[in-house]
């Protein structure tokens, strides 16, 4: 028994060495326009799901779902994270596929997180991925604000959604209607 706790824990200890070793050795692609392997995408997203399960605080939206506030995250999204993360007029960004991993369309593929982790993710950034911080630029009532609108993108009242028309000449996205290409895009490539 003991002798077989020694080999595996030498083939263990192996693995790991190897494992290095072939990430310092130069061998692993670091180009940002890649395709990132199955494995690779499994164990980044399990371990940022971990993470954010981990730190993020489960805070309540202090910003009501009003039109005036989610027009007012409309204004900020656009401002800010719409050459990443799509336009409003429901154009996938060109950046998306310059990034590693390729960045969420969030108009044309609507978020189904809950509000806290949007909120974490905004204020916070996301290490590795392009994502940065918006705490140090946004205050955090904007950060708030654009959090709601990224929540209710596809369930928009009759005023914001009138606005986003008026505004880019599109219809919003609505939940349960066909989302755009990004989805699509992101499975195929």
């Amino acid at each position: 028994m003991r002798k077989l706790v020694i080999v595996v824990t030498a083939i263990a200890v192996a693995l790991v060495l190897a494992a290095f070793a072939i990430a310092l050795s130069g061998h692993i692609p670091t180009n940002a326009n890649a395709i990132p392997p199955k494995l690779e995408i499994r164990i980044a997203t399990a371990a940022l799901d971990a993470a954010m399960n981990h730190h993020a605080p489960r805070v309540r939206n202090p910003i009501e779902p009003t039109d005036r506030n989610l027009i007012a995250g409309m204004k900020v999204y656009t401002a800010n994270c719409s050459m990443c993360h799509g336009t409003l007029d429901m154009k996938e960004s060109p950046l998306t596929h310059s990034f590693y991993p390729p960045v969420p369309q969030l108009i044309l593929d609507p978020l189904d997180d809950p509000e806290w982790r949007t909120n974490y993710v905004i204020r916070t950034g996301v290490r590795y991925t392009g994502m940065p911080a918006w705490s140090g630029s946004l205050s955090e009532q904007d950060i708030w604000k654009v959090t709601a609108f990224l929540s209710h993108v596809d369930t928009l009242p009759a005023e914001a959604r009138q606005y986003w028309s008026d505004a880019f000449g599109v219809d919003p996205p609505q939940r349960g209607s066909q989302r755009g290409p990004a989805k699509e895009n992101m499975q195929h490539k």
